[in-house]
């Protein structure tokens, strides 16, 4: 597994409904805009495209339900404007914040604690088969419409800019701004470059 599990905080939730109240409490820790529990379940298409996305990626992985999954991946991508092809893998604590726009392609992996913006793409720079997404380790923001393209690793903890465009692995703990993409402030500690309008 390319990803680092142990991250995660506290023991894996052991059912659907674990996982459903794992993910509201997420929501509710990162959007200061949310003010309940209600509203969060009905009124967020991020979370909504999480939930159709888990669903849709199971199938993926079953025998003869590969189309099954892709259809569903694109009723997903109608109700949210949100695309993620179900081959994706992505983590716990996972939240997309506003989330119209979002691509994540077919071999994107995406860590824990993992939160994007409106209009990121996690997307391929080649034809090709085999892994030609972004690999997104655990606790990585990324801004607005930023784009991090290729079978590149976004370190742990890292900071991607709003419409920043991405093409080379990004070492943990950094922030990246620009197009293309280069380290701010290398050297500081991540807080004390981190400049909150660099994500919206």
């Amino acid at each position: 597994m390319l990803l680092n599990r142990s991250s995660a905080r506290g023991r894996a939730p052991g059912g659907w409904r674990d996982r459903l109240r794992e993910d509201l409490d997420t929501a509710a820790r990162r959007d200061p805009a949310a003010r309940t529990r209600a509203e969060l379940l009905l009124a967020y298409p991020g979370l909504h495209a999480i939930w159709l996305h888990r669903l849709a990626h199971r199938m993926w992985h079953r025998p003869g339900l590969r189309l099954a999954a892709r259809v569903l991946s694109n009723v997903n991508r109608s109700l949210t404007g949100i695309e993620i092809h179900p081959g994706a893998t992505i983590g716990r604590r996972f939240f997309i914040d506003h989330g119209m726009g979002v691509v994540i392609g077919e071999t994107a992996e995406v860590g824990d604690d993992v939160m994007l913006y409106h209009g990121v793409t996690l997307g391929g720079r080649s034809a090709n088969r085999g892994k030609r997404h972004p690999t997104v380790e655990d606790g990585v923001t990324i801004g607005a419409g930023a784009r991090v393209l290729g079978a590149v690793r976004i370190g742990r903890g890292s900071q991607v800019g709003a419409n920043a465009v991405v093409v080379k692995d990004v070492p943990p703990g950094v922030v990246v701004v620009g197009v293309p993409g280069r380290i701010q402030g290398a050297g500081r500690p991540v807080e004390d470059v981190v400049d909150p309008a660099i994500y919206i």
